[in-house]
């Protein structure tokens, strides 16, 4: 495989089983820096199983993960170093105060006191957290969490962000506000994002789409050309053409 020399994140081959169950199919994908990639499936696709790759909860049966050319199975750590991840599930303490969460992830990435420092003011300024930094993570909004959960993983300063369904459970504003806010980190940080999504409406803002069905990659490109390949209307038909699976663009538990 020639990966780019831009890529951040490199998915090559990679198959995942649970018993008799194929969570993922020789999958591959790329996501390059400063791109925003939407991986677009209906729930239970294999979006979170490859996340869960992604991110070393656990290792692929069969082929490789790359991250900035690192990868997953021989160099975890120094591959871990260069990815941000919100999941799905909430994942932070609730008794602990923001800024004590975001400190907790400092240390575990070895980050400096002052460096620590510095990088937890810088988040919690860009994402409007400071009136909140001391308050205990339970007393926050949904809302609130995620953008907690999202400065904490862009705390270490990664190059690929991992969005994992980051906006279930969130209202319209929220969840709108959350996904304008990603796609900037593009922009302005050059940063490599995996958006998660079953949601349509969160696909076709993306640089590409990737459609996943049943733990096999089915189709992927702007939306446009998927528009174009399936002979849709727009992107919401051609994912119903491609996976017989409904997905409208309202909020949704998943």
């Amino acid at each position: 495989m020639n990966v780019k020399m831009t890529s951040v994140l490199e998915v090559d081959q990679v198959s995942k089983s649970y018993a008799t169950r194929k969570a993922l199919d020789r999958v591959n994908l790329s996501v390059a820096a400063g791109e925003f990639v939407a991986l677009l499936g209906p729930n239970g696709a294999g979006k979170t199983t490859l996340f869960q790759l992604a991110s070393g909860l656990f290792v692929a049966d069969g082929g490789r993960i790359l991250i900035e050319n690192r990868d997953m199975r021989t160099e975890t750590v120094s591959a871990l170093a260069g990815v941000g991840v919100v999941f799905q599930q909430p994942t932070l303490d609730l008794d602990l105060s923001v800024r004590a969460n975001l400190r907790f992830h400092a240390r575990l990435h070895g980050m400096d006191t002052a460096r620590a420092r510095r990088r937890i003011q810088e988040e919690l300024e860009r994402l409007d957290l400071l009136d909140r930094s001391d308050d205990a993570c339970r007393s926050l909004s949904g809302g609130i969490r995620r953008r907690v959960e999202l400065a904490r993983a862009l705390l270490h300063e990664p190059r690929l962000l991992l969005m994992d369904e980051a906006t279930v459970g969130l209202d319209p504003a929220s969840r709108r506000g959350l996904l304008d806010y990603v796609r900037g980190l593009c922009d302005s940080r050059h940063l490599g994002v995996l958006w998660a999504t079953h949601l349509v409406d969160e696909a076709e803002c993306a640089s590409r789409v990737v459609v996943l069905h049943r733990g096999r990659l089915l189709c992927q490109g702007t939306p446009q050309e998927l528009v174009q390949q399936t002979r849709a209307n727009d992107l919401s038909g051609a994912f119903l053409e491609l996976t017989g699976s409904s997905s409208d663009s309202r909020e949704e538990n998943n």
